[in-house]
């Protein structure tokens, strides 16, 4: 987080909000990111947990931003049955509420050795701590972060994660210009978009998430994916058994122990996305990205030839060493996933449009790069890229789903 980022959830904090989300808490305007503001959204994210009685539970944060946020999740915990062992900042060891005096002694033990980037012990102070929840400001390769995912990885279903990291907002120069992952999902740092989020959590209707995510599924494992937009991108694949993760807001244990792959682990709220890796075979096609930044360099009129889930070619009007040089990393040159978002409260908005919340608005195509070993495929590697699509057209077996980045199926 730079300090711009800092000082401007500082003057964000001294604006209000009018909340329209149909409670008690609607009548009066809470001052943006004030205990207040936040607490209706802290209370719905531990309800959808689900927590077992005395189950323990930390999170990961910045003690520079949001400081009022341990203290509203340890109580909400506590009130729910749980029990809330403490908080974890990226550099400096435990911080906010001491519920668990010997969890704090270790944990700043933890901190300490994590200065020479060795952090087995983070992994053995939350190995019997179950549930994590995620923080604005953290990032995944920050010790404590990281040792979560480690666990998620070593033992699969024992854990679980809320990501509450409040980040995912891109600028958008142009609705025909795919969104790459370089271009920077930062934590919002202002009215709009925190307010838009707010509501996608508050607002969602998660058994109606459901029923939308479960009629794309009965679709898509029964025929053929068909991505177009108006740049010339025009690719297809299958999915057939493949697990897709459901960004549904279900974060129960249940849900944990059950999910075969490791995102089924790390909910994020606000919710709507489904994420799948195809089978690598069937993708084929072309992706056409009209303007994007790679290795650093703007790339014009850029196209990726698939076959068999492989870039075989490709050309662009200029830097092209730029992108080959980004994609020379170990299975860069391979389709990730496919990604599509149904949250109608995370649209892109039509009147200065920007892309909310990693691209979980209905409508947003999400067609990645790189590794996709976390969410089910075959591919392995060091890179990772995400590409969205704000213009796209979206079809299974010929029935359009998405048509010119407008979700139509429902």
């Amino acid at each position: 987080m730079n300090k711009r980022s800092i000082r401007s959830f500082c003057i964000a904090a001294c604006a209000t909000l009018i909340v329209g989300c149909g409670s008690d808490e609607a009548q009066f305007d809470p001052v943006v990111f004030s205990a207040e503001w936040w607490n209706p959204m802290v209370t719905h994210i531990v309800e959808r947990l689900e927590l077992m009685p005395g189950e323990r539970v930390f999170s990961v944060g910045d003690p520079q931003l949001h400081a009022e946020l341990p203290e509203l999740f340890a109580a909400a915990v506590e009130a729910a049955g749980g029990t809330y062992v403490g908080t974890l900042s990226a550099a400096d060891g435990p911080y906010g509420p001491v519920r668990d005096t010997a969890f704090a002694e270790r944990a700043r033990s933890a901190a300490q050795a994590a200065i020479g980037a060795d952090r087995a012990e983070y992994r053995e102070l939350l190995r019997d701590v179950p549930v994590g929840i995620m923080l604005p400001g953290p990032r995944p390769d920050d010790p404590p972060y990281g040792a979560m995912q480690d666990l998620l990885w070593e033992q699969l279903g024992q854990h679980r994660t809320v990501h509450f990291h409040w980040a995912g907002a891109y600028t958008v120069e142009d609705l025909s210009y795919p969104i790459g992952s370089t271009a920077g999902a930062v934590p919002t740092d202002g009215d709009r978009e925190a307010s838009l989020y707010r509501r996608a959590i508050l607002e969602e209707d998660f058994s109606d998430l459901r029923s939308r995510h479960d009629a794309f599924e009965n679709a898509a494992r029964a025929g053929e994916i068909h991505v177009t937009t108006p740049a010339g991108t025009d690719i297809r694949f299958r999915i057939e058994e493949r697990p897709i993760n459901r960004q549904d807001g279900d974060v129960s244990g249940a849900r944990a122990a059950a999910g075969p792959i490791l995102i089924d682990r790390e909910i994020e709220f606000p919710a709507g996305g489904v994420r799948v890796a195809p089978i690598e075979e069937s993708v084929r096609g072309i992706i056409v990205f009209p303007r994007s930044t790679w290795n650093g360099e703007r790339v014009d009129d850029l196209q990726f030839v698939f076959e068999a889930g492989t870039i075989v070619s490709l050309n662009a009007a200029a830097n092209l060493e730029s992108v080959e040089a980004e994609l020379a990393a170990d299975g860069a040159r391979a389709f990730r996933e496919f990604g599509l978002g149904f949250n109608p409260l995370l649209a892109v908005p039509a009147e200065n449009p920007w892309l909310p919340y990693f691209g979980y608005g209905a409508g947003v195509v999400r067609l990645s790069l790189g590794d996709n070993s976390e969410i089910g495929g075959s591919v392995e590697g060091d890179y990772v890229r995400w590409n969205f699509f704000l213009d796209a057209s979206m079809s299974i077996n010929n029935e359009i789903w998405v048509e010119d980045g407008r979700l139509v199926r429902f």
